[in-house]
């Protein structure tokens, strides 16, 4: 195998990598935001709406999603894969127990986001007669937003590493190609280039992240 080859390798399993990480995080946000926001806003204690009963539901769903290590929970959420996708294997397929291993972590992130608002704001804008939405959508998501971008920011980064190892049961990308050629083939070049890889994807999507959360910080 030469070097293009190896390049031609490298270069479709970042493609897939990055397809996988997208979408994922999109989902995993999309399942987690409503969820994160459920449970602050109906936490008993400093909630805007408590509900004791509704907010212990909601904490022990994320608990236990959470506490599933990502190569069982995906094997798990196989017929749940091969259902939406119709198969269990390959790049798409891995995108469904991504988006929901991902999802609880992004409620959580969320949720501490939200709680480190200053109570003060909120009671402003009650007393200024603001309606519950009126204060998630006004108050708490702007105020937070800087902690919000640093929370997806450590999500993708999360991503990253369960699409890696995603690989090892064929979950596509660079984690399949660093297992298949790199371990499997005994191509340490090939292995190498794909932890490289990773690592620039991590340092850059995390130089990205912090320089939004930085300007929206001078922004408020």
């Amino acid at each position: 195998m030469n070097w293009e080859q190896i390049f031609t390798l490298v270069g479709n399993a970042t493609l897939e990598t990055l397809i996988m990480v997208f979408f994922s995080t999109l989902f995993s946000v999309i399942l987690g935001l409503p969820l994160g926001i459920l449970i602050c806003v109906t936490d008993p204690v400093a909630g805007i709406m408590p509900k004791p009963v509704l907010n212990q539901v909601l904490n022990r769903i994320v608990d236990v999603l959470r506490s599933f290590p990502f190569l069982i929970l995906m094997i798990i959420l196989f017929p749940l894969s091969r259902l939406i996708i119709g198969t269990t294997i390959g790049t798409t397929a891995t995108i469904v127990p991504l988006s929901i291993a991902a999802a609880p972590f992004v409620a959580r992130i969320i949720e501490t986001a939200l709680k480190e608002i200053d109570p003060g704001v909120i009671q402003a804008a009650r007393a200024m007669g603001s309606t519950n939405m009126q204060i998630i959508l006004k108050v708490l998501i702007p105020e937070a937003l800087p902690s919000l971008v640093d929370g997806i920011t450590l999500t993708i980064i999360n991503v990253i590493g369960y699409s890696a190892m995603a690989g090892t049961i064929g979950g596509g990308g660079l984690g399949d190609l660093a297992i298949r050629y790199g371990y499997q083939r005994f191509r340490i070049d090939i292995l190498i280039f794909a932890v490289i890889v990773i690592l620039i994807l991590v340092g850059l999507i995390q130089m990205i992240g912090t320089k939004i959360s930085q300007n929206l910080m001078k922004k408020r």
